[in-house]
């Protein structure tokens, strides 16, 4: 039986090991990054949502490759901040930076908010997924928290380090395994997951 190729449209390792992880119960599809499939393009993010930026990408990459292309936008929700980073997540500190100093950056921005309670957050994660057909589609999901006072834990990436689950464990404590089965983006590949397995992948 053939292989199915699916592209994930990112060169963020942590996110790619974590979507290929999540998608390795799909043993007849290869999950490959732009990277490795050859792709070999900047996309700039000028959608206002979540959702824009995540086709932005997709299409972008399906253009080039005309296989199966899988992208992802998420971001952090700081309620105290009226809902910053959001979108901007990834160059809130501003170019170049990396996920220790945005979570600086972050934690920074939250030094007067010494209520625990109030510092109220979610991530947020938009997929997707554009068919061998050009076709569209998406799965969106959250995951409910609170910014940590410092960073904690070395597995992860982005604003793991400072995101409190309610079980009162930081994301970055966790294993690939143990977050997939909670994340925003965990939940988002398994509706995936079930579509693909449903359409015959």
């Amino acid at each position: 039986m053939d292989k199915h190729e699916i592209i994930i449209c990112s060169d963020n390792r942590g996110k790619i090991a974590e979507i290929k992880e999540c998608l390795s119960f799909l043993k007849n599809v290869d999950i490959v990054s732009k990277k490795e499939a050859g792709v070999e393009i900047d996309i700039e993010e000028t959608g206002k949502t979540f959702r824009e930026n995540a086709f932005l990408k997709a299409m972008a990459v399906y253009k080039l490759a005309h296989k199966p292309v899988l992208a992802d936008d998420s971001g952090i929700c700081v309620d105290a901040l009226n809902g910053e980073p959001g979108i901007y997540s990834a160059r809130y500190a501003g170019e170049n930076k990396t996920d220790a100093d945005r979570c600086l950056f972050l934690l920074d921005k939250m030094k007067n908010i010494t209520d625990l309670s109030k510092r109220t957050c979610h991530f947020v994660t938009c997929l997707c997924y554009i068919d061998k057909s050009g076709r569209e589609h998406y799965f969106e999901k959250y995951l409910e928290g609170r910014i940590a006072f410092k960073p904690h834990g070395q597995n992860g990436h982005g604003y793991d380090p400072i995101f409190l689950h309610p079980d009162g464990k930081h994301i970055a404590e966790l294993s690939i395994e143990e977050k997939n089965k909670i994340s925003h983006r965990g939940q988002a590949l398994r509706e995936l997951v079930d579509y693909l397995k449903n359409n015959g992948l």
